[in-house]
């Protein structure tokens, strides 16, 4: 491990920062307002709006701006040049946010940016607009001074699966190259524990549909000797996990977590487990939600309880989510689960798998300089060591740059803790975790800088 640099003017950042948090903050809430929900059941004038408004915020800064589109909702590509020699630092979030849902189930208006008790409320004030302040807010804190160069991109679609990224990676991926690139949609460990996101699982979603019968018949007449499908889909589904209600897909890659201090009581305040209700799987907690497979039935089609009738149902489908390890292949995984659910089908019943989507994890080569700086600035902004955590979630855009940059060094970050709710009501931004993010974006900026700079 390299010593990190220590630039001379580390130790005005903070208060720098600190004198920029009200307009920041205003900006912020300005994005939030923009509803730039980009499902396209919605209206994707407000996406147009949201990169419209990103981009003045980076032309503000100096910035060379342009919006961009490859078939999808509009990125934003900004640019400007560092000192001669100095590294180029790629900063990446996304400006689309998701659907808010019931607005009964806010306390406040979801795009109407709202404080409580040191929290921002609101959708997409954490996700991932923050990210984009803090962007801006090292952009700011060097103003005039900029220690390496900038490349911002701003993506448009992240909510809804990425679909253009790789077309965007591949015709205006020159623009985006840097020496380090960060990535700002993930989470810290806990308030007022910085965290470096360095494994993320991969994603398997797939549509089963069982068949029994070639129509609808009397439950009555038939029923005890003619399978429904229903019943028989419940029990394929079924099969996918033990008694201990761990995966039992055979060929699927498994591994450990970090060793990191994480009580089943965290895990239920936090995931709102109901009293009573027992965790599922086996090995540590943060194994089975960072590094092992997963498995959850997210949607079943068959008649709802309110239009049933007394009739076995000829056909009955379900959408699995599967989460797999870090690096496990993809398509090998597809093949592991259709193989177990064929193979599997109750009383001769008929078994279909379709592949609905697909997303790679992605395990970091967390040693460096650059990895050294990171945790460095963020260790000057918190006060505190940084640690290093997985996340259970799928971010398939990660895996994307990693491949697209290969020699890049890639650091996943965040505005996000536990108490955020990001895609649920009343998502909120730590305001005071915020600023730290922010300082430490610039730190690095500062730290990267000074290290250019050093004697060879």
């Amino acid at each position: 491990m390299s010593e990190p640099a220590v630039p001379a003017s580390l130790s005005d950042l903070r208060e720098t920062v600190r004198g920029l948090m009200p307009q920041l903050r205003a900006d912020l809430e300005a994005l939030t307002r923009i509803p730039s929900v980009s499902l396209p059941a919605f209206d994707q004038s407000h996406v147009d709006a949201s990169a419209e408004a990103t981009a003045e915020l980076l032309r503000a800064e100096g910035l060379d701006v342009e919006i961009v589109r490859e078939g999808g909702a509009p990125a934003v590509i900004a640019h400007i040049d560092g000192p001669e020699g100095a590294p180029t630092v790629m900063l990446y979030a996304h400006h689309d946010v998701q659907p808010p849902g019931d607005e009964a189930d806010w306390e406040s208006a979801p795009f109407e940016p709202t404080e409580r008790d040191g929290r921002l409320y609101g959708r997409g004030a954490a996700d991932d607009k923050a990210g984009i302040m803090a962007h801006i807010a090292a952009l700011r804190a060097h103003r005039g001074n900029l220690p390496v160069g900038v490349t911002v991109f701003v993506e448009g679609e992240e909510e809804v699966g990425s679909d253009s990224l790789m077309t965007i990676l591949e015709r205006h991926g020159d623009k985006l190259a840097a020496d380090a690139i960060v990535l700002a949609d993930s989470t810290n460990w806990e308030i007022g524990t910085p965290a470096l996101t360095t494994t993320l699982r991969g994603l398997i979603r797939v549509v089963v549909t069982v068949s029994t019968l070639d129509h609808g018949i009397h439950s009555g007449m038939f029923g005890g000797a003619v399978p429904d499908a229903v019943t028989a889909l419940v029990r394929l589904i079924s099969t996918l996990h033990d008694e201990d209600g761990n995966v039992t897909v055979a060929g699927l890659k498994s591994g450990e977590a970090a060793d990191l201090d994480f009580s089943e009581e965290r895990l239920r305040e936090e995931s709102g487990l109901l009293d009573g209700v027992s965790t599922i799987g086996s090995g540590s907690l943060l194994s089975r939600m960072w590094t092992k497979p997963s498995l959850t039935t997210i949607g079943i089609n068959a008649p709802s309880v309110e239009k049933s009738s007394n009739t076995l149902v000829p056909t009955a489908s379900a959408k699995l989510s599967m989460r797999i390890a870090p690096d496990e292949n993809p398509q090998d995984a597809f093949a592991a689960l259709e193989k177990h659910l064929l193979d599997n089908a109750p009383w001769g019943a008929r078994v279909e798998v379709s592949l609905d989507d697909q997303g790679a994890g992605f395990a970091a080569d967390v040693d460096g300089p650059i990895y050294d700086e990171a945790r460095a600035a963020f260790a000057d902004a918190w006060g505190t060591e940084p640690v290093d955590i997985g996340v259970g979630g799928s971010i398939p855009f990660v895996a994307a740059f990693a491949e697209r940059f290969p020699d890049a060094a890639i650091l996943v970050t965040g505005v996000e803790d536990p108490d955020t709710r990001a895609h649920g009501a009343n998502e909120s931004l730590h305001l005071g975790e915020f600023e730290n993010v922010c300082v430490a974006e610039a730190a690095l900026f500062a730290r990267l800088g000074a290290r250019a700079s050093e004697p060879a």
